[in-house]
């Protein structure tokens, strides 16, 4: 089942992040092999929190060259969407309280994300929607650098909406197969 979890992911990352070029920074990484992808087998908040401090730490530990961003997939808890963003306030202190702030930040991507103030069906939604819940932990550092050399980092949000906007059904049945299974 791991296996499963982690190629649904990979070919998500692959397909929908990089492949529509909605993050411009996930493909270097990804063609490097230095983005990690683990599943949790956590079905309580404080494992999965254990789970996240030990990825965090991971992820801090390991040099740049080596490791540049980290997937945790949540297979067994979290499915709902109101759930999972009310857990996505206890990430946040978690990363207050133990110090990452400024260091490592969480974004957030989920087969139901809905943004506030859209409707669940509107194709800007797509743009977070991953097969599994997940906890997607980024470097600060990197972040800066790579928003450093881009020429429109504001535009992003609207360019991939316009993105998801655009997509045919048969694309988004054959992006998404988890939403139209």
């Amino acid at each position: 089942m791991d296996q499963q979890i982690i190629d649904d992911v990979r070919t998500w990352l692959d397909d929908v992040v990089i492949g529509l070029n909605l993050c411009p920074f996930a493909a270097k990484p990804r063609n490097e092999n230095r983005v990690r992808i683990v599943v949790s087998h956590a079905r309580t908040e404080e494992a999965l929190l254990d789970d996240l401090q030990h990825e965090l730490e991971h992820l801090s530990d390991t040099p740049v060259a080596e490791l540049e961003t980290t997937l945790l997939a949540i297979p067994h808890m979290l499915e709902d969407f109101a759930e999972y963003n009310d857990f996505l306030d206890a990430v946040d202190l978690w990363l207050e309280q133990f110090g990452w702030e400024g260091e490592l930040q969480v974004a957030s991507f989920h087969p139901h994300y809905q943004f506030a103030d859209s409707a669940p069906d509107d194709a800007g939604n797509l743009t977070n929607r991953s097969p599994w819940p997940l906890l997607h932990i980024i470097r600060e550092e990197s972040l800066e650098k790579a928003i450093e050399h881009f020429p429109d980092v504001d535009g992003i949000p609207e360019r991939n909406i316009r993105r998801m906007e655009a997509l045919t059904a048969e694309e988004r049945q054959r992006l998404f197969p988890y939403l139209f299974g």
